[in-house]
């Protein structure tokens, strides 16, 4: 293994979304991730297109046998971090709960995601992405005039607000006990992440900067210099030309001599110049953009398909995507100059480690398959 997480053990409790995607991005970064699965899902697999579980080992349980929760209390004894993802209580009534394991483990980072959080007043209540961003305002800024809001995938809720901030969370966690010797729970809420990603906006909304109406502002499309265009061959372009140079560029690589463009950030004026850039941009195929502004200051990209994306020139250049197992998916990310990230291997089988992860940690599996904790 490399990476700077090698040395580090964290226990996953198996779920869906971003408690999977934030273990894969320890296993990328080298730590020894331990999925806790379900004993009747043993012998299945994630699937070989399951990237979020690449890298992982997998031990398979019944976590209603008091003798496999006490296995899985004694691999928390010698592990560095616990990510679970499940409705608040849940753990407690297992048997695993933060006071249990760090009872066992006092130097044990114990983290927790949910959609609302471990408290509030429909902390206990079902979720998806959806709903956890739109009651934090990222959905309801969102979305063409007009139009209802639109749904981002699950990239804000899920993975950005949950996923990254409990990655984040769990790392700090981890340096800090490094220092005192003590562990602590992280409470990551996906309402709190979505509302953490939010915060220019709210800056910009109490500035006077942002109204509530979408398709009205400079980042949701409804400035004309920043959106998505359709071109003559049907494809899609995307310009960001904010900045005062950046836009006079645009204007030269495009030929937008109407002196109407004079009036940049005039609000008024908008809808008419979104109008005439786009007939602008329709004139030419996304290929002939591509020649025209791609690697200049335009503040330019084509709007590429997953199926294109790992084949453009500059992802293939970084080695953004990589295929294993068969099929192309992301490489790991963020990169590290001296401890290189990489994916350790593809998704395992539901359990597959069971006996030989259990046996090296000291463990009678004799015994616990006697007992049917596994």
């Amino acid at each position: 293994m490399s990476g700077p997480l090698t040395g580090t053990k964290i226990v996953e409790f198996a779920g869906i979304g971003p408690g999977p995607f934030c273990g894969m991005l320890f296993a990328d970064m080298g730590a020894e991730v331990i999925r806790i699965d379900r004993k009747g899902a043993a012998g299945g697999r994630a699937g070989r297109f399951d990237i979020a579980s690449r890298g992982k080992k997998s031990i398979a349980l019944d976590l209603k046998s008091p003798d496999a929760i006490e296995t899985v209390l004694k691999i928390l004894e010698k592990a560095d971090a616990l990510i679970e993802g499940f409705r608040p209580g849940v753990m407690e009534r297992l048997g695993l709960g933060p006071d249990v394991v760090l009872k066992r483990n006092p130097k044990m980072v114990y983290g927790r995601m949910t959609g609302w959080g471990q408290t509030g007043t429909i902390a206990h209540s079902a979720g998806h992405d959806l709903n956890y961003i739109s009651l934090t305002g990222a959905v309801g800024a969102m979305g063409r005039k007009g139009q209802p809001p639109a749904p981002p995938l699950n990239l804000v809720g899920d993975f950005g607000g949950g996923a990254l901030y409990l990655a984040m969370g769990v790392c700090a966690a981890l340096v800090e006990a490094g220092k005192s010797g003590k562990g602590q729970v992280i409470d990551t809420a996906m309402t709190d992440g979505a509302a953490s990603l939010m915060s220019m906006f709210y800056g910009m909304r109490a500035a006077g900067g942002w109204t509530n109406s979408t398709g009205e502002n400079l980042l949701d499309g409804g400035a004309h210099f920043y959106d998505t265009y359709e071109t003559r061959d049907g494809k899609y372009i995307s310009l960001g030309s904010i900045e005062p140079q950046f836009y006079a560029l645009l204007r030269e690589k495009a030929g937008l001599t109407d002196p109407e463009f004079d009036k940049q950030m005039d609000k008024a004026h908008w809808p008419s110049l979104k109008t005439k850039i786009a007939a602008a941009i329709k004139t030419k195929t996304r290929d002939e953009w591509d020649a025209l502004m791609l690697g200049t200051d335009v503040c330019y990209a084509p709007v590429l398909s997953i199926d294109e994306a790992p084949h453009h020139p500059h992802n293939k250049s970084r080695q953004t995507f990589v295929e294993i197992d068969g099929f192309m998916q992301p490489a790991p990310a963020p990169r590290f100059s001296r401890t290189k990230s990489e994916i350790q291997g593809p998704a395992p089988a539901i359990g597959e480690h069971t006996d030989s992860l259990l046996q090296s940690w000291g463990l009678d599996v004799a015994k616990l398959k006697a007992s049917g904790a596994i």
